[in-house]
């Protein structure tokens, strides 16, 4: 989409250029090259300079299947974890990340009500699973997010603190969606998502974080976007009714209403099927 698909050396595109607004200039200055991809090596990249309109620099990798690969200068970095359809596995999604998921969501309800011997128990659940997982070849940077992730929950479940539990729950929830997304429609994996952030409103209001619960709520209108081909239009009405409650609720900053939409948010999702299957 920002440049032909055989990029020689010299080669100078400019992917974002409106004038006074934005502007990029693209450079290659390598190409055939071999990065470390999500999977293993990906041969053909190329690697480019870009100017940007402040007269800054940084360093941009484009890899085959993948598009923008990394970019980014000293600890400023973005780098692609994985990417479907060049990382589409077949079959359904693993049993342990099903088991991890359940359990995530487990410890979410538990941290709600203090039950901190069910979220132990489902905690030693989600543990078991991922060390069975693990070893086996997984993107890196997707193993990571799951360790760290898994590290905070066991943090804050010994601490028995509910709302870091329950936003380390999630932390858990969203690393493991990550790593399904090889078995998945993207479509499916979306309406988790705005299952995921619904209960991350959910707990931002009953904390009384407005600025969270609004970067909740334009989380979940951009998921929501992407979603709409996807559902039938009956379905996709009955969220927008959800998420159009939610917003007029955050824009007067009436919190406890904000919550209680995204639960009835949570409650049609429930029933809500992906038509459109395509990976």
């Amino acid at each position: 989409m920002i440049m032909p698909g055989n990029p020689q050396l010299g080669d100078v595109y400019r992917p974002e250029n409106i004038c006074g607004l934005v502007f990029e200039e693209v450079v290659v200055k390598s190409i055939g090259v071999t990065v470390d991809g999500p999977r293993g090596p990906v041969a053909g990249a190329i690697v480019a300079e870009e100017l940007h309109m402040d007269a800054t620099r940084e360093d941009k990798t484009f890899a085959p299947g993948y598009g923008e690969f990394a970019t980014g200068s000293g600890d400023d970095r973005e780098v692609l974890a994985i990417a479907v359809p060049e990382d589409a596995l077949p079959g359904l999604p693993p049993s342990e990340l099903e088991t991890a998921a359940s359990a995530a969501g487990e410890i979410f309800e538990a941290a709600s009500s203090a039950d901190w011997e069910a979220a132990a128990g489902s905690l030693g659940e989600i543990t078991a699973a991922w060390e069975a997982f693990r070893s086996g070849a997984l993107p890196p940077i997707l193993k990571a997010e799951f360790d760290s992730a898994l590290t905070r929950l066991a943090g804050t479940v010994t601490a028995r603190d509910p709302a870091e539990a329950r936003r380390a729950a999630l932390a858990v929830t969203l690393a493991g969606l990550d790593l399904q997304l090889s078995y998945r429609t993207a479509a499916e994996t979306d309406l988790d998502l705005l299952d995921l952030w619904a209960r991350r409103l959910i707990v931002e209001a009953e904390e009384g974080d407005r600025g969270r619960v609004l970067g909740a709520a334009a989380t979940l209108g951009w998921i929501r976007d992407r979603i709409a081909r996807d559902v039938s239009f009956e379905e996709l009405q009955a969220i927008d009714a959800r998420l159009n409650g939610l917003r007029a609720a955050v824009r007067v900053g009436d919190l406890t209403a904000a919550g209680r939409a995204a639960t009835s948010l949570r409650s049609t999702l429930t029933g809500t099927r992906v038509i459109v299957s395509e990976r």
